[in-house]
């Protein structure tokens, strides 16, 4: 066992020791798709909701990955059981077009997809420690709803949100929040839980997917359409929900105060998103 596990196409070893051929095309273009879950007791969190969107990636790419949902499932069981015991362990996998010389088309049909994936520990976020955002305009692609690689916008809006001692950036393009830079965000009003509609501006988070759901089990309705920044600011709660920290209530947005006026529906949700983390991971 390792503290941080390595796997590139059925090769698997210390994360530190992993090569990846310099043909791949993840390295030159970013072509390809990602997913990443958290794992409990060796079992991954919504790892089925993972795969469907992994495959709707892939098709939306036009990679023809030619692994079966059982195969890719077994080999990211044996990258976790190949990690050294930890509470939490934080899973990554990404699917690239292919190793082949450098050329923007589509290699040869002959080229097959690449699988790399990587294990580590993981601490899960202080659910009573709420975010500090900063919000910035969102100058991502149209292809939001597609997890790709190419996420130098995120990268940039991250480091702007670390430079200020913030947790996350929330976008927008013009007046409409679309999401975080690597989170969805919500938000709380007057009893409503209202989130962005899963079009091309966002992606269908995970962990988005479940909040709704929850809050519908529990009574609280949800609007799926657009918000403004305007809106956002004058919420009764904003939440950011992510597969790495769940569901994270929000304190600031560019150091102004946000939220804190519906604390009980926001823990009844949060504690329903913990819970069912905890159901679902269990040891078997």
């Amino acid at each position: 066992m390792w503290k941080n596990v390595g796997y590139y196409n059925g090769e698997i070893g210390p994360l530190e020791e992993m090569k990846v051929p310099m043909g791949d095309r993840a390295l030159y273009f970013g072509d390809g798709i990602y997913e990443a879950a958290c794992v409990a007791n060796r079992v991954p969190f919504a790892l089925e909701d993972h795969l469907d969107r992994m495959y709707n990636s892939l098709r939306l790419l036009e990679i023809p990955f030619w692994m079966e949902r059982d195969q890719v499932r077994a080999e990211l069981q044996k990258v976790i059981e190949a990690a050294e015991e930890a509470p939490y362990h934080f899973l990554y996998w990404q699917v690239s077009r292919g190793v082949a010389p450098r050329g923007h088309a589509f290699p040869p049909a002959e080229v097959a997809p690449t699988l790399l994936a990587y294990v580590r520990p993981h601490r899960m976020k202080d659910l009573n420690q709420p975010y500090r955002l900063i919000s910035l305009e969102d100058n991502r692609y149209k292809l939001c709803h597609i997890k790709t690689l190419n996420l130098i916008p995120s990268v940039l809006a991250s480091q702007r949100a670390a430079e200020r001692g913030c947790d996350e950036a929330v976008l927008h393009r013009g007046s409409r929040v679309t999401e975080c830079a690597h989170s969805n965000i919500s938000m709380l009003k007057d009893g409503v839980l209202r989130t962005a509609p899963t079009d091309e501006l966002i992606l269908p988070g995970i962990a988005r997917k479940h909040l709704i759901a929850l809050a519908k089990e529990n009574g609280v309705p949800v609007v799926e359409e657009p918000f403004s920044m305007v809106e956002l600011m004058n919420a009764d709660e904003a939440i950011v929900t992510s597969s790495s920290a769940l569901c994270m209530g929000v304190e600031s947005i560019d150091g102004i105060p946000v939220g804190g006026r519906d604390r009980e529906r926001f823990h009844l949700l949060q504690s329903a998103c913990m819970e069912e983390f905890q159901r679902e991971t269990k040891a078997r």
